[in-house]
């Protein structure tokens, strides 16, 4: 039976969460708003609308999320020729690749975005296919991306393992019924991941992948 790999990328296998939390604290002092870079920290994984709701409240004038989630998508735009990958992580798609996982990203990001990621992580050959925001109804913490990914790659459950680094990552795996591994490479306590659900935790994609055959993933057989 087929097994799949289901990853989020920002923060996960790509090192840009700080990146992203610049460009929000811009866009949203550009609008008039003095907020806490902790508080985006906090928030990111959310879909664009959810998170300017978490950080300015739902009484907010909505009015301004349009202008805010555009500023914020171009001033992160002028990142993308240098994206950071996470070490190890065009290797953990190899490696599991070769084992006959299908990998499967599950990301928010669409268009020339995910196309900038996917050059940081320069692992076009070991990744089946991509979930993003554009083919579901609701962002994590819902269970839908998680849901849809699986399906795109044609496994049960059970055959499936979520790689991520945010709560809400977790969060929707889990209400997914999907096993999920948490990494520290996004910023987020070991604590609080664990709360949401995460079945492991480790540091970032290097050290899943040395720890491999003894993760999570290798309960998850093909037979």
């Amino acid at each position: 039976m087929a097994r799949a790999a289901l990853f989020d990328v920002d923060g996960t296998l790509a090192d840009t969460n700080h990146l992203h939390v610049t460009a929000w604290w811009e866009a949203f002092r550009q609008r008039g708003h003095h907020v806490a870079m902790t508080d985006i920290h906090h928030a990111l994984g959310r879909p664009s609308s959810d998170l300017i709701g978490h950080v300015l409240g739902e009484d907010r004038d909505t009015s301004q999320d349009a202008d805010i989630s555009a500023a914020h998508k171009t001033l992160y735009g002028t990142y993308f020729d240098r994206l950071p990958a996470l070490p190890g992580a065009g290797d953990l798609l190899r490696a599991l690749a070769e084992r006959g996982w299908r990998n499967v990203l599950v990301t928010s990001a669409g268009g020339y975005e995910l196309g900038a990621l996917r050059r940081a992580i320069d692992a076009d050959d070991a990744i089946t296919d991509t979930a993003s925001a554009d083919d579901v109804s609701e962002g994590k913490p819902a269970p839908e991306p998680v849901e849809y990914a699986r399906e795109l790659a044609g496994v049960p459950a059970e055959q499936a393992v979520f790689v991520g680094d945010s709560v809400y990552d977790m969060q929707a795996a889990t209400r997914a019924g999907v096993r999920a591994i948490a990494l520290l490479c996004g910023g987020i306590p070991r604590a609080d991941l664990a709360e949401a659900g995460a079945s492991e935790v480790y540091a970032d994609p290097a050290e899943l992948l040395d720890r491999l055959d003894d993760s999570l993933l290798a309960e998850v057989t093909d037979e």
